[in-house]
């Protein structure tokens, strides 16, 4: 096998043609099909790509209400490499704006803030209204001067980013030009329509874990959209939700992943449980879904919980893990502390588990001997649902990289 093979922008056929070989693989049927190649895990320009062709064109999620639970409350994240920060109005409504002063570009907030009335520039003080709008330039007509005639404070306000709230999660489309919200969320809720009307309570301080992966995020999802590697990697949990009480998840185009029939969790040596959320048809009374949502969630539902996995792709082989957890009603979050810091014991024990073959999977696509991989075509479908979702965005929008880069 020829190592020239192995696609890689630095060579004279350049980015697109990679990408159409590349998708002419993967758009086969799953007998035939071969997975993403190397370079898509690898090289940072393939990573800036896919930034401008599949997250920044549609919708992803960066955080999550439970963070910024009050009015005033701001919190700066960073996405791709760009500076945003997300925040409650005085109205209690979740906004998101680019991170950035509109005088200098100064990072205006830099660290989690709460009860805050205005956000200040650290630099020159300029203060913007919660809604983005520019309230006040100090000396910008000179010392004492706060107002100048050739400047209209109307036209200098924040940068707002289009936004999206689905289960307390915070969605945006940095374009500003994909799809409805309700269009993109829609498949999802309508499977999980069961919990439409659930108070969700997040856990606090022990239902909030973090977990740094030197991978490509993409990794992260294809391992998550599948129960195949339940014997092998996760053998406590195969021991109760065996490799066979799973079902696989496709729904093309937006979400994959697998279930479970045999869901009935004990979390407490007295044979407690977590309370269920009443109301929801008998199919949760021991099932249990597991949705890759695409681009960058991990999504667990339950009938006494739900759980987010949000994915960082910090670099191109780098990614950060948030888990959030969430509950039905007040009173498990009041009463339950012990059951739920066992949950999230449970939970980051799974995650940890996964470290270990996701990196292994990230130096494997070094290798030349590696061009994308094969598919089980009863195990592997979800996976090869999501490669397919890559390579159908990256072919329908072809920005141009950098010529540094090609």
């Amino acid at each position: 096998m020829q190592e020239s093979n192995n696609l890689s922008l630095t060579e004279t056929a350049g980015f697109d043609a990679a990408l159409t070989r590349a998708i002419e693989r993967v758009m086969a049927p799953i007998s035939e099909a071969t997975g993403i190649p190397n370079p898509f895990y690898t090289d940072a320009a393939f990573h800036e790509a896919e930034y401008q062709r599949v997250f920044a064109l549609g919708w992803a999620c960066i955080g999550v209400g439970a963070d910024v639970p009050e009015p005033g409350d701001a919190l700066p994240v960073t996405f791709f490499g760009r500076p945003l920060v997300i925040l409650r109005d005085r109205t209690g409504q979740v906004r998101v704006f680019h991170n950035v002063c509109s005088h200098r570009g100064m990072m205006l907030v830099p660290e989690p803030a709460s009860r805050l009335r205005v956000l200040r520039c650290p630099y020159h003080h300029w203060c913007y209204g919660m809604d983005g709008s520019l309230q006040a330039t100090p000396n910008i007509g000179g010392a004492g001067e706060h107002e100048h005639a050739d400047f209209d404070k109307s036209k200098a306000g924040l940068r707002e980013v289009r936004t999206g709230i689905w289960f307390n999660l915070v969605f945006v489309n940095m374009s500003g030009d994909g799809a409805p919200f309700e269009d993109y969320i829609g498949p999802l809720a309508e499977r999980w329509s069961d919990f439409k009307d659930v108070k969700l309570v997040h856990g606090g301080a022990d239902s909030k874990a973090s977990l740094e992966i030197n991978a490509n995020w993409k990794l992260a999802i294809e391992n998550f959209c599948e129960s195949y590697h339940l014997p092998s990697i996760h053998p406590a949990l195969n021991s109760y939700s065996r490799l066979e009480d799973h079902f696989n998840i496709d729904v093309p185009g937006h979400f994959s992943g697998q279930g479970s029939l045999v869901y009935n969790p004990v979390l407490a040596a007295d044979g407690r449980s977590l309370p269920s959320h009443r109301g929801i048809s008998e199919q949760w009374e021991t099932g249990a879904e597991y949705a890759s949502f695409f681009p960058n969630m991990m999504l667990g539902i339950h009938k006494d919980h739900f759980y987010v996995v949000r994915l960082d792709p910090v670099a191109v082989d780098r990614t950060v893990e948030h888990l959030d957890i969430y509950y039905f009603d007040d009173g498990q979050v009041r009463d339950d502390s012990d059951l739920r810091r066992e949950n999230l014991k449970i939970w980051t024990t799974v995650f940890q588990e996964d470290v270990m073959v996701v990196e292994g999977m990230q130096k494997g696509r070094a290798s030349p001997g590696f061009e994308g991989g094969a598919f089980s075509p009863v195990m592997d479908g979800p996976t090869h649902t999501f490669h397919r979702w890559i390579a159908e965005r990256l072919a329908g929008n072809r920005p141009r990289v950098s010529q540094a880069a090609e």
